[in-house]
């Protein structure tokens, strides 16, 4: 397919190829969603910068608006809490070889389960820092954690957001709920970090 060739979605459905000076003829917007040979997904028109010069678009500085819910978010944090917990649990059990007794066995489970809380705080914030900024439970739900930009997070900028979920926590989960509120779906971790959770797939 020749690079200069633009697949452009119109009323939800993708169209063309069409020419670069073909475009011109279409009714696009900045925010249409195009694509052409080389980029891994659609892409809004301003976001591509030969479209900015043809169609005198300004390059707005947000993420795509499809933003991750609620309810996807929270199933990739206990799909995320679930698979640590599964090894938590395979450690405990194998260190009851070494242990007797009822009381000590209960002990040995219970005294160290703040470390799950520790080790997902580490793990989220290097995961969601990496190219596929994400953990095993986002990259599942195809979402993905960005800045304000759509771009990868630095490892300061992961670890504040993860750090900071303690806003999000006290007083009883607000923070969480907040996002219903926000029109980007940010939890108060999220604002302060300058971070946004979105879908992978524009489309």
């Amino acid at each position: 397919m020749n690079p200069d060739q633009y697949t452009v979605v119109i009323n939800g459905k993708p169209t063309g190829p069409y020419s670069l000076n073909e475009l011109k003829d279409l009714n696009i917007g900045a925010n249409t969603f195009i694509r052409k040979p080389g980029m891994d997904d659609y892409k809004e028109a301003h976001a591509i910068p030969e479209l900015r010069e043809l169609l005198g678009f300004t390059y707005q500085k947000t993420a795509p608006q499809y933003f991750a819910a609620f309810d996807q978010r929270l199933l990739a944090s206990v799909i995320d809490h679930f698979i640590i917990f599964g090894f938590y649990t395979l450690i405990i059990l194998t260190s009851y070889i070494f242990i007797e007794g009822k009381d000590q066995r209960i002990m040995a489970f219970l005294v160290p389960f703040p470390v799950i809380f520790l080790v997902k705080l580490v793990y989220g914030s290097i995961t969601e820092a990496t190219k596929s900024q994400a953990t095993i439970g986002k990259k599942l739900l195809n979402i993905k954690v960005t800045d304000l930009e759509g771009s990868q997070v630095s490892f300061g900028v992961s670890l504040v957001r993860n750090f900071s979920k303690i806003l999000s926590v006290i007083p009883v989960f607000f923070g969480y709920l907040y996002s219903f509120l926000n029109k980007k779906n940010q939890c108060w971790h999220d604002i302060a970090a300058n971070t946004l959770v979105i879908k992978d797939r524009l489309i």
